[in-house]
């Protein structure tokens, strides 16, 4: 891939900013919010649970965890992402700069992590598996969606670099989203374990 276009598509959809931000905004928006809401579904996010949401973007989906969670977080690099959150959600949520390795959380501090079309963007997947590793509380779930066709590795792989940074009760699946061109989504959902009680 050219750098130009290396460029092009972090200034849409990466970290978006200036009018390929706007754009991108709008473009995810639109063609994120089926599988957005269907993840926010799948979670079974309870009234005093703390869900995280990685990349958020326009916050389709942060809105929607926020109708069900007793508190909800969104991180995002981009202040245009962010912006569009804060005008969506309003005060019903948390927003700051960050990344799937860098979150900004305490350790086991939320109770799901949910993300729709980032991975893909994780400058560091292993880091940023093991960053929200390190901030689920024991038992608590995460919840990853892609367009499949964008992943850089398999879902079966991706589930495998899960499972390396702790996460077990692995499943992986596909979904088609309604809607006339939409992609089919690879999904992962993992768990952080309950700590083992030491034997005496």
């Amino acid at each position: 891939m050219s750098s130009s276009l290396t460029e092009m598509l972090d200034r849409t959809f990466g970290h978006p900013r200036g009018l390929l931000g706007r754009f991108g905004g709008l473009a995810m928006a639109h063609g994120n919010a089926a599988t957005e809401l269907r993840v926010v579904e799948l979670a079974s996010i309870e009234s005093g649970e703390t869900a995280l949401v990685v990349g958020p973007g326009p916050g389709v989906g942060l809105q929607a965890a926020a109708e069900r969670a007793g508190r909800a977080i969104g991180v995002d690099p981009s202040e245009e992402m962010l912006a569009r959150s804060r005008r969506r959600c309003g005060d019903q949520v948390e927003l700051r700069r960050g990344t799937a390795d860098s979150t900004g959380e305490p350790d086991e501090s939320v109770d799901v992590v949910l993300s729709v079309n980032n991975v893909q963007l994780w400058e560091d997947r292993a880091a940023g598996f093991a960053e929200l590793f390190r901030v689920l509380r024991p038992g608590g779930r995460l919840l990853l969606s892609s367009h499949e066709k964008w992943l850089p590795v398999s879902r079966h792989e991706l589930a495998d670099e899960a499972a390396a940074a702790g996460f077990t009760d692995l499943q992986t699946w596909t979904w088609d989203p309604p809607g006339f061109g939409a992609s089919l989504a690879a999904q992962l959902r993992a768990i952080k374990p309950h700590s083992v009680e030491p034997t005496a």
